[in-house]
């Protein structure tokens, strides 16, 4: 589309050829002399245009000329891009065509980027959306749009399979910003300087690149005009294509959903903090769940434990699940000469020392105190879980405490069986067990939650301390797994972004986004992140002869102090839910711990279960 007029422009000057747009002429110059022949024409439409086949008055000839120049730079700017082949046009009305063009560069503000991908408001309302001055996915609100979600159909974004979806579906918001350009020096003539001429591009999400409206920019020796889409707007549509690319996925649409992952990548680039990570890694599990590069489950060991630490310290979650078991726990134990605890989640046993010390500082003196650990195998055939239990063993000879311990390495909870426990008579020991985001990798394998539950009746623990994620990410459908984490994830992303250390914070970002690549990437048994809510834990444990015990005022108020302890405890919000306790980051509840006691009517085991 772009033509020169060397019959209309007079040679240019040397000494302003350095000024002009690379891409384009001096617009002023041109539009001038249009101007002088218009006047010496008439009205109608410009005999040298008409023989090309467009149909331009020689009034307007000016206009035109100014929308064919910003056209022109526009499209310089994006054809490395390769969406400059997207033109297409129609010679017998120019001037319209080039109002549309620039229209569709520069939208109105008001511009609703749903509607002119041709999305009926209906289906994606504004309850996704934060607040104005929110730039993060932690005000979303995804709670009521499962059904509307289910409900539309291979319409959603219809034209994203033709080659102009790039424009059409996501629409940008074209702003000018005011761009540097460096010369090299050199004796040689103005011409060879114009040749050595480099523009610096800036970085995208800069602060040079936000800048006022083009009426404001202030003309330099040389100025570019760029494309920018408003970070606040852009995040509007980012949320959009990944709701509209997670329907195509569970419509196995894979052709829309490759188109659609291309642009969240994208889009997530113009964000900032804790949108653009947990976009970006949804838009990787998303990668490969289209392109079935599933990822390799479970993680080295080592790794694991690394992010696991990592994640301990950056945030009051796990010590806040560390804490309250342990009141439950240390509550449970008073009075009783001999105690054990059988811990499912050992990892690095961190959760062990402050136990010791509570129960070293016992009146009367401590308990003999055994624990047992279990935890999966090592790849590197290293015996983690004895290294931990020596570690633990100097703590206890330390603060005088009668310590025993033993390791048990199972590749799932499963495979465990009361008699591999060495268990003694409950007169002459006190049985805790407790999990920490454990038993929700168990609904994985049909019977294994089952099982271990009449497994852990069979040890009769005077208390059960159980800490699970509060969300529903086991539910049937994909598109309400995939809603219930967007919210979920972005809201924990967004808690860690106050982190004080910038290497914890990394590596705890990197822990959650192994959870979200498993949560939407995988399925069936390689799915263990298999999270779900309070009260479907609740329902479960009441249904098989458990009753909840509750934790009470007191932990409620140590649990408070502690978070005012952890960076002032801003944002953090703890919660009594039925005498279990809750951990939220503002109005959002992320963590649930709850302690359990076998109830006093019976309830019959399952015969398979029976030994």
């Amino acid at each position: 589309m772009k033509r020169n007029h060397h019959h209309l422009q007079p040679n240019p000057d040397p000494s302003t050829v350095g000024s002009s747009s690379v891409c384009g002429g001096s617009t002023n110059g041109r539009a001038k002399m249009w101007e002088e022949e218009a006047a010496e024409q008439d009205c109608g439409n410009d005999e040298l245009l008409a023989v090309l086949g467009y149909k331009v008055k020689t009034s307007d000839m000016a206009e035109v000329a100014q929308k064919l120049e910003q056209l022109e730079e526009f499209m310089c700017n994006v054809q490395d891009d390769g969406i400059s082949h997207l033109v297409h046009y129609n010679p017998s009305d120019l001037s319209t065509y080039l109002e549309s063009m620039l229209s569709g560069l520069n939208p109105d503000s008001t511009f609703d980027p749903v509607v002119a991908a041709g999305t009926a408001a209906a289906t994606l309302d504004d309850s996704f959306l934060g607040p104005a001055e929110s730039s993060t996915l932690t005000t979303l609100d995804f709670d009521n749009n499962n059904q509307k979600h289910q409900k539309r159909g291979q319409h959603f974004f219809e034209e994203a399979s033709c080659s102009d979806y790039d424009l059409k579906a996501i629409p940008g918001k074209a702003i000018y910003s005011q761009k540097t350009q460096t010369h090299e020096s050199s004796s040689s003539s103005t011409q060879n300087n114009i040749k050595s001429e480099k523009r610096l591009k800036s970085t995208p999400g800069s602060h040079s690149d936000i800048l006022a409206p083009a009426s404001y920019v202030i003309p330099t020796e040389s100025t570019r005009p760029v494309v920018l889409v408003d970070s606040q707007e852009n995040g509007i549509r980012l949320v959009h294509a990944l709701m509209a690319c997670a329907e195509a996925v569970q419509q196995n649409d894979l052709n829309l959903a490759e188109a659609l992952v291309k642009q969240i990548g994208f889009l997530a680039i113009s964000q900032a903090g804790a949108m653009r990570k947990v976009a970006t890694y949804f838009a990787e599990a998303l990668a490969r769940r289209i392109y079935r590069l599933y990822p390799q489950n479970p993680l080295d060991h080592s790794l694991s434990d690394v992010l696991h630490m990592h994640f301990y310290e950056t945030c009051p979650y796990l010590k806040f699940a560390h804490f309250t078991a342990n009141q439950a726990i240390l509550e449970a134990f008073e009075g009783k000469k001999r105690v054990h605890v059988i811990d499912f989640s050992m990892n690095q046993g961190m959760q062990w020392p402050a136990l010791m010390q509570a129960l070293a500082l016992r009146v009367g003196g401590p308990p003999a105190f055994r624990l047992t650990g279990i935890g999966p195998p090592s790849y590197d055939n290293s015996d983690h879980l004895q290294e931990v239990g020596w570690k633990l063993a100097q703590l206890a000879e330390t603060i005088h405490v009668e310590f025993e311990y033993r390791g048990f390495v199972a590749s799932s909870l499963a495979d465990l069986d009361a008699s591999m426990l060495d268990l003694r008579p409950c007169e002459v020991e006190a049985v805790a067990i407790n999990s920490v985001f454990e038993l929700h990798k168990l609904l994985a394998r049909p019977g294994a939650i089952d099982k271990v539950l009449s497994v852990v009746k069979q040890m009769k623990p005077v208390i059960v301390t159980i800490v699970e994620q509060e969300a529903n990410h086991n539910g049937p459908i994909f598109l309400d797994r995939f809603t219930e984490s967007l919210h979920y994830y972005s809201t924990l992303f967004d808690s860690l972004e106050g982190s004080v250390s910038s290497q914890d914070k990394v590596m705890s970002e990197v822990y959650l986004g192994k959870q979200i690549c498993n949560v939407v990437a995988c399925e069936g048994v390689d799915r263990v992140e298999r999270h779900e809510t309070l009260t479907q834990w609740r329902n479960r444990l009441d249904s098989v002869g458990f009753a909840s015990v509750h934790l009470g005022s007191n932990a409620f108020k140590q649990a408070s102090m502690l978070l005012a302890l952890f960076a002032g405890g801003d944002g953090y919000v703890v919660e009594e839910n039925n005498g279990c306790l809750m951990l939220g980051w503002h109005n959002r509840s992320l963590i649930a711990t709850s302690a359990w006691k076998l109830a006093n009517k019976t309830t019959a085991i399952p015969t398979e279960f029976v030994n």
